[in-house]
């Protein structure tokens, strides 16, 4: 059997990859592994965002969770976000949440938090896996008054609304900011923060009804706030994906401002208030080159990360730095959260774009992006990562690094949570780009059907 885990969590189409029963399992196996060295009986967090399926695998992850003496606290409906901070608010010992992030309303994905708030490493991923697969009868069984409850947490949004707007000292009045919410879990926190700080506000698809979650809209899908943010003069627009946890920009003239963008202008921002901790930004290995030309302009260096939010963190806490992130807008502001956090960081890049008095188009020339060109490549699942073993594929491959060698760059990689292989390439010609880039993922896909 492949492994269960992802990047982000489990995840697949739920009912069918992602059933109740699996949903109960990984309550129970998770729950038990978190929180075997307590010396208490184990409380745990559990948000989702606004899909239709999140009731049913809600019932089913907290009967796992009560099944081994745990208690689960529901905050309902919030950001990713919101889960691992209010995990360390409260002095909890376990988040979870159910959530599916960027993908379509039929896929759904459960991913633990720890009590520090951060998502688990690769060692207890597979631990619970191992019980999973291996040892699930093993787990106790507690009876009587031993078995865990379950609770409500009424204040989950609005104590996380709390410190979103107690993240700036700044004042937002005669901004006018445009949002874009997904239809997904950010569609009271984003509004309400950014309120609270005093902008005024303009917003589309924040009308969530379970089946309309990341559906033509949100971060994956920018044409509409770009219209949107020109049509009704906004000064700047955001938009979030289905559970919160990146962000993406889009200028006063409809013009998208990137997650490496957004690194950069938060990143100089805190360099010149002296809070850029170790003079280091983390980016990615899919950054783009224009973002590591920016640092070597700016001196400030720049660290890569494998893709991931999780291995972005994993470099900043060993390398003791502060902010980090992706192209796809996860940006990590880790004096304030300890994941991911969309709604934080619009907050963070309007207090720049306050602070500073410039336009945002104005703050996104901080750095020029070479043209990129990205071809995902569908294959089987359980062969995603054997792509390399193919003699054909690797030649293929070897033959596009050295048609590109010296004027940009090829990176192959296979996504942690679709069935798919991406194909980037980084250069001047984009026409040749493209032709490389899709013939590869044709022979990609034909191979590894």
């Amino acid at each position: 059997m492949g492994k269960l885990f992802g990047t982000d969590g489990v995840r697949g189409i739920a009912n069918t990859d992602l059933t109740g029963e699996l949903a109960y399992r990984l309550g129970r196996a998770g729950a038990y592994v978190l929180t075997k060295e307590t010396d208490h009986a184990p409380r745990i967090l559990v948000g989702m965002d606004t899909r239709i399926s999140g009731d049913m695998l809600e019932s089913a992850l907290v009967s796992g969770i009560c099944s081994v003496g745990a208690h689960a606290v529901l905050a309902g409906i919030v950001p990713t976000p919101a889960v691992a901070y209010l995990v360390r608010r409260y002095g909890l010992d376990a988040g979870v949440v159910i959530s599916a992030s960027h993908n379509p309303v039929e896929y759904n994905g459960i991913k633990f938090f720890n009590k520090d708030g951060y998502k688990l490493h690769d060692n207890l991923e597979d631990e619970i896996e191992d019980l999973l697969f291996n040892s699930f009868d093993s787990i106790p069984q507690p009876t009587g008054a031993l078995v865990g409850t379950k609770s409500i947490c009424d204040d989950a949004i609005e104590d996380y609304i709390e410190f979103l707007t107690k993240s700036t000292t700044a004042n937002l009045k005669g901004i006018k900011v445009a949002l874009d919410c997904a239809n997904g879990a950010a569609y009271k926190a984003a509004p309400i923060s950014i309120l609270n700080l005093g902008a005024s506000m303009c917003i589309i698809h924040n009308d969530p009804d379970g089946t309309n979650i990341n559906k033509n809209c949100g971060s994956t899908h920018m044409e509409d706030l770009k219209k949107f943010v020109v049509e009704n003069g906004a000064d700047i627009g955001f938009a979030f994906d289905g559970d919160a946890d990146r962000c993406l920009a889009v200028d006063e003239n409809g013009e998208l401002i990137d997650g490496d963008k957004l690194l950069a202008i938060c990143g100089l921002y805190m360099k010149n208030n002296g809070t850029l901790k170790n003079n280091t930004i983390v980016g990615t290995v899919m950054s783009n080159l224009g973002f590591i030309l920016m640092g070597q302009k700016h001196g400030v260096n720049i660290e890569q990360a494998n893709v991931g939010d999780r291995y972005v963190l994993e470099k900043m806490i060993n390398g003791g730095f502060n902010i980090g992130g992706e192209q796809s807008g996860h940006i990590i502001f880790l004096d304030d959260n300890t994941t991911g956090d969309g709604v934080l960081t619009a907050i963070k890049v309007l207090t720049v774009l306050k602070e500073s008095g410039k336009k945002a188009s104005e703050l996104a020339k901080v750095m020029e992006s070479l043209p990129q060109v990205l071809v995902n490549a569908r294959v089987n699942n359980a062969k995603k990562n054997t792509f390399m073993e193919v003699s054909e594929i690797r030649e293929a491959i070897e033959r596009v690094k050295e048609l590109f060698a010296g004027e940009g760059r090829v990176l192959i990689r296979t996504s942690g949570t679709e069935p798919l292989v991406r194909v980037m390439i980084e250069g001047k010609n984009i026409e040749l780009m493209n032709n490389e880039a899709n013939k590869l993922a044709l022979l990609i896909e034909k191979k590894l059907q």
